[in-house]
């Protein structure tokens, strides 16, 4: 497992930034810190804190937030929760127009966007003198400040996450099938398991919001290319012919042994459909696994790392760890710091991670038994440690990254879905993107 540790100067905004599609934005209900300006270090009040994934994780973070509040009575935490696909749109917004939050959810993938707008206060420094210190993973740690392009930390890893093959064990054991544990087996899965006149499909893909991360996974995961950038990370390897014929393959998929309906389907809509039909497998990450135990029970379904290709390799692209960042705006910033320092606590780590199913960042959470109940998170772990697994690091240290692979070639990609566009073009288009990208990065930082 490889990591890239970026260091250099502060960079400039980044070069598109949405300011349409405005989102009705929640008022910053800070109480007043006796400073009257901002960027204060209020220690108690009302802090404001955004979620950036409330789909899913509203319920968990209420319930930190009270113990919270139970803990520090002298600090209020208004809680404001954003759908996933939103987030980084109403970041951005508020950073031109105001009302940011004082503490949130921010995730690697968005962290350089934000961090490029000098919008994120430095954490490192706090870090270094609260009790958390030593107490975090260091692989999250140093992922964590590659992501912000600088050697800064402006975000503290709360979580981190991992590509799952979702499969149906009762499905697979009526078709007398293997587990999905190689691209080979998968695809065979997917076509024996098919049935378009009964409903039933092998496998349901994601084609609406959030498309891009899957696909590469799966492009990198077969072709077996191991870096996303040549030996002097000028050109991406993401147009290499070897993923262009990954991606070829795997887009074949498409209304032949999946739904009509994948066009569009986000993750909230693809593990819903998956839940409740008859669908054989489903890739997503850890995030969903509490969802299929929700709706199918533990017997029905398991979730394995990603498939090796042959030769017993497994290559994946890195998933962005999730993370929670003060914003420089803030007139309570040691409020905010109580409250990520608490979040990031053995209880509090734990407790939130084994409702999202994902591995803590803390490392004596890390070490508690529902890990080892938890088949997906355990397997994950071992995979991520595995000789045999290697990452492909996406560089979100790019400022434009997670629009480059969210809102600008979403549409895209789905031209390919439909067989309007050929999965060449379409990857040669992203290369240009992604290499212009990292032309820029390079000469603002050396």
């Amino acid at each position: 497992m490889r990591s890239r540790t970026r260091k250099g100067t502060r960079r400039s905004a980044p070069t598109a930034i949405t300011l349409t599609a405005l989102l009705g934005l929640t008022a910053t209900a800070c109480g007043d810190n006796g400073s009257g300006i901002a960027g204060g270090e209020g220690g108690k009040g009302t802090i404001t804190f955004w979620d950036n994934n409330t789909a899913v994780r509203r319920d968990i973070w209420l319930e930190i937030i009270r113990d919270f509040e139970n803990e520090y009575p002298d600090i209020k935490v208004q809680y404001v929760g954003v759908p996933a696909e939103n987030a980084q749109s109403k970041y951005d917004t508020a950073i031109q127009g105001g009302g940011l939050p004082d503490v949130g959810c921010v995730g690697a993938a968005m962290l350089a966007g934000i961090a490029a707008q000098d919008a994120l206060e430095p954490l490192q420094d706090r870090l270094a003198e609260s009790p958390l210190e030593g107490e975090l993973s260091e692989s999250m740690l140093k992922s964590t400040a590659s992501a912000g392009g600088t050697s800064q930390l402006f975000m503290v890893p709360t979580s981190a996450n991992n590509g799952v093959m979702y499969y149906r064990t009762d499905l697979f054991k009526a078709a007398d099938l293997d587990a999905p544990t190689t691209w080979n087996k998968f695809y065979e899965a997917a076509d024996r398991l098919t049935s378009q006149d009964k409903n039933r499909f092998g496998y349901t893909i994601r084609g609406g919001v959030g498309s891009i991360a899957p696909a590469l996974d799966a492009m990198y995961g077969q072709s077996g290319i191991e870096s996303f950038w040549n030996a002097d990370e000028t050109k991406t390897t993401v147009n290499d012919p070897r993923n262009v014929a990954a991606l070829e393959k795997y887009m074949a998929l498409y209304k032949k042994v999946t739904p009509a309906a994948d066009l569009n389907n986000n993750f909230t809509q693809m593990v819903a459909q998956w839940d409740s039909g008859q669908i054989g497998m489903l890739s997503h990450n850890l995030g969903s696994y509490q969802d299929h135990v929700k709706a199918l029970g533990t017997g029905k379904f398991r979730g394995l790392p990603n498939p090796k290709a042959a030769g017993g390799k497994r290559v994946q692209v890195s998933n962005p760890i999730d993370g929670l960042s003060i914003f420089k705006t803030s007139t309570k910033k040691k409020a905010a710091w109580k409250f990520i320092e608490y979040a990031s606590s053995h209880k509090a780590s734990s407790k939130f991670n084994e409702s999202a199913g994902l591995i803590p960042a803390n490392n004596a959470a890390a070490k508690d038994a529902w890990i080892e109940k938890s088949e997906p998170t355990r397997l994950a772990a071992e995979a991520l440690n595995s000789p045999t697994t290697t990452i492909v690091q996406l560089p979100y240290y790019l400022p434009d990254w997670n629009t480059i692979s969210k809102a600008d070639n979403e549409p895209a990609f789905q031209k390919v879905m439909l067989g309007k566009a050929s999965a060449k073009n379409f990857l040669d288009d992203l290369a240009d993107q992604l290499n212009t990208a990292q032309a820029d990065w390079k000469q603002r930082n050396g």
